[in-house]
């Protein structure tokens, strides 16, 4: 029995054994299972990581090492990789690769875009191989200088200067200006040197005194005017009224705003105030007349019917041979104007105008300046070089083309240091939802600038935001028409587009109503859609005067103003062929150019020429179809319009 028992004590130990054996196995085999999942998880995972690390830590460095895009460093890691391998190519019109295209023919026009060629030619090969890093950017980013604080000059420092004082960096609330001087006596119009300005304002033979007084900005592009942000033109004699005037007003690109004029009657009660102050104060006429009886029923006619007592009224505020002071200080709403303590006018900010970019003062025409004073100016700069207006995001970077043809392709005509108009629209009217989808397709055409620095980044900026085309040619005003057969060889072959449009990089487009009216016309019509002029004849006098050599016939063809105008495709296509065979004929005005190349296609395929003052020549209109000269301020102004309303409201000057 024991034997038995002890028998049977020992097979339960050896059955324990053997369970204890089995859990450990069983252990063993699920921690084996467990530690090889483990494994390929961090197989699948950690292995990936490693190498897209590295691959992203080569591509930067790549980056920082890159010159063209050092600049866009910090903005650039936001892209998608797709949008940053596409950004890098910047596509160059190859139209005129062909050398023989602009020798075919001699004239003025062509012996210049040969030449703009060549040079044009040799600028981009330097970009292409990386020559650029030669080109130093500090010229571009130490533009401003210092920012003085106040500025101080005798009348001898200010002639010395060119009659310019300069401003760096602009104006700022608070900011004055004192002028002291002496009005010269009235001389006969057109008897003096450098009176163009008074073409204007008065007749040729006619006795003028009036002097001007301007805060300008910047030049951005050889042979065009500086914006006038404020002009100030008091004509103590010569002008059309035939009474003594004060003029206000703004120009931009040359295109002269609705001027103010205080005549000497004070603004009406109901009429809108700058910072509490009447935009015109009263003043009574400067009679010369020793007639004592006419001046004592001037009196009595002023005083007729009055129950109250007669209110002190000050003369015109400047007198020929007479010092005065002049204050001119910028307000919360406007500049205003103080001559010898009084208070003369207020003029408000109008849209686009803003006292940053007041960088110089100018003071010209009958006066003689003692001194001048400027005080309170801002401390820091504002940026001002036209690059520093780009914003590297993504959300502005170009939709790429699509694969199907388009409904329309725009072509925008831009020079090269126009950073900030081209910055604007791509925030404005390049931001609808037919761009964005890429139904209609918008790219700027750009041809090479004359400095080199502004060369660099204007290839930097085309790779970034993918919408320019570089026309490679030395930009030249005669030239622009060579970029308007680039539109049309790109929007033929490269979109593939129904309808081309040409427009300016200061138009603002109303691209839903546009396309609109475009889509009414049958596909099988040739057409030709704009603010069309019929019977124009050349200038063949003064700055805008057309040679006959250059334009032999008496008068202009039919033509749609350059600003915005819209073709259908064969038009474009037809161009694009006569160009590369040698044939079309080439006229320094492009929209002249348009209109007789339209002409030419108009004698094989009848053409419907079609007509609307909605495309704007000058400015804007209510419900506008394109709006022309807007600065880059009232681009976003027309936007922000056109995000709260369905109607098309211009920004209207104040």
């Amino acid at each position: 029995m024991k034997r038995g028992g002890g028998g049977g004590g020992g097979g339960g130990r050896g059955g324990k054994a053997e369970t204890l054996v089995s859990l450990s196995r069983q252990r063993t085999i699920q921690v084996l299972v467990f530690v090889s999942s483990l494994y390929l998880l961090l197989f699948t995972y950690e292995i990936p990581f490693f190498f897209l690390t590295t691959t992203t830590t080569k591509s930067s460095n790549k980056l920082e090492n890159s010159p063209t895009l050092l600049s866009q460093r910090v903005s650039l890691t936001n892209l998608q990789p797709e949008r940053e391998r596409r950004t890098n190519v910047v596509f160059v019109s190859r139209i005129f690769d062909d050398d023989v295209v602009l020798d075919h023919s001699d004239g003025p026009i062509h012996e210049t875009a040969r030449h703009a060629r060549q040079e044009g030619k040799k600028l981009w090969e330097e970009l292409e191989y990386g020559t650029e890093q030669e080109i130093s950017t500090e010229k571009i980013e130490n533009l401003a200088g210092s920012c003085p604080q106040s500025v101080s000059l005798t009348g001898s420092e200010f002639e010395a200067r060119g009659k310019v004082v300069e401003l760096p960096c602009g104006l700022t609330l608070g900011s004055h200006v004192t002028v002291v001087g002496k009005p010269r006596k009235a001389h006969v119009a057109g008897s003096s040197k450098g009176e163009e300005w008074y073409a204007r304002g008065a007749e040729k033979g006619r006795e003028v005194s009036h002097f001007v007084m301007e805060l300008q900005g910047l030049r951005t592009v050889d042979g065009e005017e500086p914006p006038r942000i404020l002009h100030f033109n008091p004509r103590l004699k010569g002008d059309w009224s035939g009474k003594p005037v004060i003029e206000l007003n703004t120009c931009y690109r040359m295109q002269w705003a609705t001027a103010l004029r205080c005549d000497g009657w004070k603004s009406r009660a109901d009429e809108e105030t700058v910072d509490g102050l009447v935009k015109c104060e009263k003043w009574m006429e400067d009679d010369s007349s020793d007639d004592e009886q006419s001046k004592t029923a001037w009196w009595l006619k002023r005083m007729a019917g009055r129950t109250k007592s007669v209110t002190v009224e000050w003369p015109f505020p400047f007198t020929v041979n007479s010092l005065f002071v002049l204050t001119l200080s910028a307000g919360f709403e406007g500049y205003h104007i103080n001559v010898d303590g009084r208070h003369v006018a207020s003029f408000p900010y109008r849209t686009g105008f803003t006292l940053e970019d007041a960088t110089g003062l100018t003071l010209t025409g009958d006066v003689d300046v003692q001194s001048i004073f400027v005080a309170s100016l801002p401390s820091s700069h504002p940026s001002f070089s036209q690059q520093q207006h780009l914003e590297m995001s993504s959300e502005w970077i170009a939709p790429t083309l699509p694969d199907t043809n388009v409904e329309m392709f725009i072509g925008i005509l831009s020079a090269g240091n126009h950073f900030a108009e081209r910055m604007a629209a791509r925030k404005t009217w390049m931001q609808h939802t037919l761009i964005r989808s890429s139904r209609v397709v918008a790219r700027f055409f750009v041809a090479l600038h004359q400095r080199k620095e502004v060369n660099v980044e204007l290839k930097k900026e085309a790779e970034y935001f993918g919408d320019i085309v570089i026309v490679p040619y030395m930009d030249h005003y005669d030239l622009v028409v060579l970029k308007t057969v680039a539109i049309c060889e790109y929007g033929v072959h490269k979109v593939s587009a129904k309808q081309i449009m040409k427009g300016d990089d200061d138009t603002f487009l109303k691209l839903d109503v546009i396309l609109e009216k475009a889509r009414h016309i049958p596909d099988y019509i040739s057409f030709y859609f704009g603010n069309m002029n019929y019977h124009h004849k050349p200038l063949r006098h003064g700055k805008w005067a057309v040679t006959y050599e250059e334009w032999p016939e008496e008068d202009y063809p039919p033509y749609a103003n350059g600003p915005g105008y819209i073709l259908s495709s064969d038009i474009a296509e037809y161009i694009v062929s006569e160009f590369e065979g040698h044939r079309l004929r080439l006229f320094k005005m492009e929209d002249v150019s348009m209109g007789m190349w339209v002409g030419q296609f108009n004698s094989t395929k009848l053409v419907r020429y079609l007509h609307s003052l909605k495309f704007c020549q000058f400015g804007c209109v209510e419900g506008y179809f394109t709006a022309h000269y807007q600065s880059p301020r009232q681009m976003l102004c027309l936007w922000d319009k056109l995000q709260n309303q369905t109607w098309p409201q211009c920004c209207n000057m104040r």
